[in-house]
């Protein structure tokens, strides 16, 4: 049996995308985002965007931009700076519609459509303003003697779903190497494309050379895409490779909050004849220039 190789561009995945579509980032706050995907995303006229996730960021890259049309996520944080400039910027305007969950609501919406169910039943959100906020949700009881009523988080489908991991191999075979695997394996079920980019491509028997099979979280049948994006995270952390550029966060939440430093640091780092190559030697003139 022959097995599709699957590599492609940063571009090339962008090609596949169009205004209006769903688009789930995989990642958690400001820890391994596909964040060269998301610039690539940036550089082209794609806009209307429904996006789902547990937001960094990416969302507020998207909301500065005015990508977004409706917000799918339980949070948008930068970790160690709690709430994203930009995302806290646009909710204030109200420059989108928000979907506001619990992360385990969300959780469960991804797993309904990595098994292409309509709805799960979950127990977070009872008792909590979820349900006021989000009017649309829906209850269900348990038909069995409990009687217990539950929310019904429905299924959070995607048109395609951006990951990014530490290793892959060019069939869509996909490595974490850090402590947490997030839920970038359920980002790729639940999309009908999923786009994967990694620190660094190797051949399949090198990924469990050195580390255990469990590690291989994202499986080929569900890869579209597979792109080789070294440091493709930043400034978000991909631990071991590399932790998040703390320096460079505190610089990008700084300038977001003044109209003016911002066009600054988008022409310095995210010009729109740019590529990302021109991105991280821009990034590494600048730790020059800090020290």
């Amino acid at each position: 049996m022959t097995t599709t190789d699957k590599t492609m561009t940063a571009d090339d995945v962008v090609s596949r995308l169009s205004s209006g579509m769903t688009i789930g980032i995989g990642g958690w706050g400001s820890r391994r985002k596909p964040m060269a995907l998301v610039r690539a995303l940036l550089r082209s006229e794609i806009t209307d965007l429904t996006v789902v996730s547990y937001g960094g960021p990416d969302v507020g890259l998207l909301a500065a931009a005015g990508r977004i049309r409706r917000l799918v996520a339980a949070f948008v944080t930068l970790d160690s700076i709690p709430l994203e400039p930009h995302f806290r910027a646009a909710r204030q305007r109200g420059a989108f519609e928000l979907m506001e969950i619990d992360e385990a609501m969300f959780m469960w919406g991804l797993h309904a459509a990595a098994n292409r169910l309509p709805f799960l039943p979950v127990r977070a959100g009872i008792g909590s303003d979820v349900m006021r906020v989000n009017p649309g949700l829906r209850t269900v009881t348990s038909p069995y003697e409990d009687s217990e009523e539950f929310v019904a988080m429905p299924a959070l489908r995607m048109d395609a779903a951006l990951v990014h991991l530490n290793r892959a191999d060019r069939f869509g075979n996909g490595q974490y190497l850090g402590p947490d695997p997030y839920f970038d394996d359920l980002f790729c079920e639940a999309a009908d494309a999923a786009y994967m980019s990694c620190e660094r491509l190797v051949d399949t028997a090198e990924l469990t050379g050195n580390a255990a099979p469990q590690t291989l979280l994202v499986k080929r049948h569900s890869v579209t895409g597979v792109v080789e994006t070294p440091n493709g995270a930043h400034f978000t952390s991909c631990v071991p490779d590399h932790p998040r550029d703390e320096a460079f966060q505190k610089a990008y939440a700084t300038a977001a909050a003044d109209p003016d430093a911002w066009a600054a640091f988008s022409e310095r780092f995210l010009p729109a004849g740019g590529d990302e190559k021109s991105y991280q030697s821009a990034v590494r003139t600048w730790h020059e220039e800090q020290k």
